[in-house]
């Protein structure tokens, strides 16, 4: 396929996509809407003003960042998991193998939209905040790097683990048994300072740890990791997947076994 056709095979896998999402958005956006709304209530109301401010910040307004990507994150993940595994579950897969496309677009259409999903997922929680918590930029650039690449990485995660999935309970128990656990400690609602040894040690192996830290120095410029390191480490990690990935499809697995 020359250029044109493969940009009309993309555009076609992402409007699919996108289509989707936005025909489900009862399924695919509402619920994690709720659920940050729901944090809202009982960490700002109920909770917030006991704990108090934490590295100079109020603790509603040190959490903001952290559910905003923690919906991105786990939105990202779930729309390519889902979809490219139901391909899998409902045959469509073998459509697009017999078509002219190659691995690489077939990956790009469904990658990019988990991205679609996890950034209109995470404009709404934004949004939604506004009525609990006056925002404060200090790089609004750090932002929109983190939200993208961190959308990137779990889409790729997404992917990954769809393309060894069997069925719909090796999905949930993936998301159960590893996705959730490193979101919840990954900084979310607190700071690895307040754990203590080997914890504190321990906690740097989370990722999830590198993109709240990072997008919450995006808002007040505190961190408690360096934000250098943070974005090494993010642009390897999306590299090594998409890497894996396109290698993993390439071979066939998980699709012509």
């Amino acid at each position: 396929m020359n250029r044109k056709k493969l940009l009309i095979a993309f555009y076609t896998i992402l409007r699919k996509e996108i289509v989707r999402i936005l025909r489900l958005w009862p399924q695919t956006l509402l619920p994690p809407l709720i659920t940050v709304i729901l944090y809202f209530i009982i960490f700002g109301d109920f909770m917030g003003a006991r704990i108090g401010p934490i590295l100079g910040v109020p603790y509603l307004d040190f959490i903001v960042p952290g559910l905003i990507m923690m919906t991105v994150i786990n939105s990202a993940f779930a729309n390519v998991v889902y979809s490219f595994y139901s391909a899998k579950f409902q045959r469509e897969i073998e459509e697009l193998l017999v078509s002219p496309m190659t691995m690489k677009v077939i990956m790009a259409g469904y990658i990019c939209g988990g991205i679609f999903r996890g950034l209109i997922a995470g404009v709404m929680v934004l949004c939604t905040a506004l009525f609990f918590w006056t925002p404060h930029f200090y790089d609004i650039t750090i932002v929109i790097f983190y939200l993208i690449v961190s959308s990137l990485v779990f889409s790729l995660g997404g992917m990954f683990n769809a393309i060894f999935a069997r069925k719909f309970d090796d999905i949930t128990m993936f998301s159960s048994f590893v996705l959730v656990p490193l979101t919840y400690l990954g900084g979310v609602f607190y700071t690895i300072d307040f754990l203590p040894a080997p914890w504190n040690s321990i906690s740097r192996l989370n990722p999830i740890l590198y993109m709240m830290s990072g997008f919450r120095y995006g808002f007040y410029g505190i961190t408690d990791i360096d934000i250098l390191t943070g974005i090494v480490i993010l642009i390897l990690l999306a590299t090594l997947l998409a890497l894996v990935n396109v290698y993993l499809l390439e071979r066939g697995v998980g699709i012509k076994e």
